[in-house]
């Protein structure tokens, strides 16, 4: 048995913070890596070393094994803890750590490289009579075969790439018109996430549950199940909330799935911390084996929450050397566990990602929640990394307190100064379907309303808020004619006012300050409000004996607001003076957010047709399509193959 005396953590954010964590409590020096973008981050500070790897590009930096493997030479580290993505299941690195004399803390390299194939795995396990989904894998990846793959099975089918997860590469396919493009795309996602476009043709589950188990192993052949995580509720491929016990869950089916995925492990003789993923047929009642992902999972806080385990320190002990110190008969669960990702995202435009800094962050003190989370108020969210925010943890005896106390803790979060995904989860929480644990893997597209907020009646309180919060900002600020009430004009009758830009259109919002009080007219109705307290970063207010507190974070005319009862929003407030507006070119396609160009599909002169792809693009780790909205002709193409582009830079121009 080798000692760990020092770990260098091979990754950034939330799991270095988790990490660094064990490493405390374990008396193990924590050694953390950081790239430009990283060097003020918390995970940085809270390292006992950390040591500069390179640019922010993760090519440039957490996925360059040389630079990894240097760092732990220079720092003196025995052992490297990779973390979740990034060369946490790669195997070339995973090698280079034994030849390196380095602790891989993670499984063995056989064990990577088996599972590191989806088809391979799939073979595997069906050897090892672990039920598998009806499919095509194979070497023979020309679109003519896997079309014809596709047409045997029976549409719809599930394209996925071979390597990597994380919803990278996958694709689903409802009709043989769509196949080819489906093809293309998922192939050179892969390609660019993983360096290998190796895909595999199943049978599309229409109504499926996502069920995985935690699963350890050590070097002495034991292998054990640490109990079931439901991780249904997913966009875009990726997992939105993870919940255990399952709501689905009866002992019978826990025991024979969970036989399962040991059966799993010890056809690869693990010996470290895994999941192995499955999908629960709602129709039939049967599941089938995914993958096995070869490493420690976003999700793991649920499965520590209800066993009391340490997952991180268990793998620190196998990587040692050490057998298991728990049983399966010794695996029990407690209460229930739920866990939410905070995003930096717009549910209401296809959850794309988004960037910005988050001015302030600042979560409730809730017994049995934990928080996990590399942000802190003024933090930027980079284009270059994914956009989660946090994760939101909550134990409780029950599956509805944990629920109500995850509800309470949404509603007082705070978090102001980007777009985030803090209004849908606690929409999704309050949904009935999902309290009933009625739900499947389509739940968020087929049962949540994804439009912006319309609700004049919030937004009138969120007015207010911004406009007294505005107010009291410039009457601190006041020196000269103090005896003058504030908005005094010559006309008594005159209101002041401000105009917000709701997208397009514009609202102005009158209202005048009168012997202590303020009037807001609003349907013929003067609606008297009391401002009762204002800070720099908050307002209190009464309206018709309700008494209402606003946190706010403002950035210029950006005012980011947030209430305990109505949620959060972003208000832009109109420029007293005329702005020379940015001249928009018709016919122009600019970027959604800051990107790097993928692939361009379109060459000047060619003619395109509405929805015909244009652009790909990548951005926080997720590739994007622009699609023509009309008819028209590529007049002239900007976008170069590579390049990084800002936020609203003109890709192309169709005439």
């Amino acid at each position: 048995m080798k000692k760990i005396n020092t770990i260098l953590i091979a990754n950034r954010g939330e799991i270095a913070s988790r990490i660094i964590r064990t490493c405390k409590k374990m008396g193990i020096k924590s050694v953390a890596v950081f790239s430009d973008a990283d060097r003020d981050a918390p995970f940085v500070q809270e390292a006992d070393v950390a040591i500069y790897i390179g640019e922010s590009s993760p090519t440039a930096s957490y996925l360059d094994q040389d630079k990894i493997i240097s760092a732990a030479q220079k720092t003196g580290a025995d052992a490297i803890h990779p973390g979740y993505g990034f060369l946490s299941e790669n195997v070339t690195f995973a090698t280079r750590c034994a030849n390196e004399n380095l602790l891989f803390i993670g499984p063995n390299p056989k064990a990577i490289e088996a599972m590191g194939s989806k088809s391979a795995a799939k073979t595997l396990m069906s050897e090892h009579k672990v039920p598998i989904v009806p499919g095509y894998q194979g070497e023979d990846q020309s679109v003519a075969r896997l079309s014809k793959e596709a047409e045997t099975i029976g549409y719809p089918v599930l394209l996925k790439a071979t390597a990597g997860g994380g919803g990278k590469g996958m694709r689903i396919v409802n009709e043989a018109k769509e196949i080819e493009q489906a093809i293309a795309s998922a192939q050179r996602e892969a390609k660019n996430a993983f360096g290998d476009d190796e895909l595999i043709v199943e049978k599309y589950i229409a109504s499926g549950r996502h069920i995985e188990f935690q699963i350890f192993g050590d070097q002495h052949g034991n292998a054990i199940h640490l109990l079931e995580r439901e991780c249904s509720i997913q966009r875009r491929y990726q997992k939105v909330i993870e919940e255990s016990p399952s709501s689905i869950m009866n002992e019978s089916l826990r025991t024979e799935m969970g036989e399962a995925a040991v059966k799993a492990a010890k056809a690869l003789a693990y010996d470290n911390a895994g999941t192995v993923e499955f999908i629960y047929d709602d129709q039939s009642g049967d599941f089938y084996f995914l993958e096995v992902n070869t490493r420690l999972q976003v999700e793991h806080p649920v499965t520590e929450e209800i066993t009391g385990l340490d997952l991180v320190q268990m793998q620190i002990e196998s990587a040692q050397g050490f057998p298991l110190k728990i049983t399966q008969e010794e695996v029990k669960g407690n209460g229930y566990a739920i866990e939410v990702r905070l995003y930096a995202e717009d549910p209401a435009n296809d959850f794309l990602p988004v960037t910005g800094r988050v001015l302030r962050f600042d979560v409730p003190m809730v017994e049995g929640l934990r928080v996990e989370t590399a942000i802190e108020s003024g933090s930027l969210i980079s284009v270059y990394y994914d956009p989660m925010i946090a994760k939101l943890i909550v134990w409780d005896e029950t599956r509805q307190g944990a629920h109500r106390k995850m509800q309470y803790v949404l509603r007082n979060l705070v978090c102001l100064g980007t777009t985030t995904n803090q209004n849908f989860l606690l929409d999704l929480l309050n949904h009935e379907d999902f309290q009933k644990g009625n739900y499947d893997t389509h739940f968020i597209k087929n049962k949540m309303q994804l439009e912006a907020s319309c609700n004049t009646e919030n937004d009138f309180l969120f007015h207010i808020a911004t406009i007294l919060f505005g107010w009291n900002q410039r009457e601190k600020k006041r020196n000269l004619l103090k005896s003058i009430p504030s908005g005094w004009r010559n006309n008594f009758n005159d209101y002041q006012y401000e105009t917000f830009n709701e997208g397009e259109e514009e609202q102005r919002v009158n209202y005048r300050f009168n012997e202590g009080q303020f009037i807001f007219p609003k349907e013929e109705n003067n609606n008297i409000v009391h401002l009762i307290e204002a800070t720099d970063h908050s307002v209190r207010f009464e309206l018709e004996g309700l008494q209402y507190t606003f946190q706010i974070a403002q950035n210029g005319n950006n005012f980011f607001l947030q209430n305990e009862s109505i949620g959060t929003k972003a208000l832009v407030q109109k420029n007293r003076f005329p702005v020379k507006e940015i001249e928009k070119v018709q016919g122009g396609y600019e970027a959604p957010m800051p990107s790097q160009i993928i692939k361009v599909l379109v060459a000047e002169g060619q003619g395109v047709k509405e929805g015909d792809a244009l652009i790909v693009l990548s951005s926080m780790k997720m590739e994007n399509t622009i699609y023509a909205d009309a008819d028209g002709t590529v007049e002239e193409v900007y976008a170069t193959e590579g390049s990084n582009v800002e936020a609203n830079f003109l890709l192309l121009k169709l005439k």
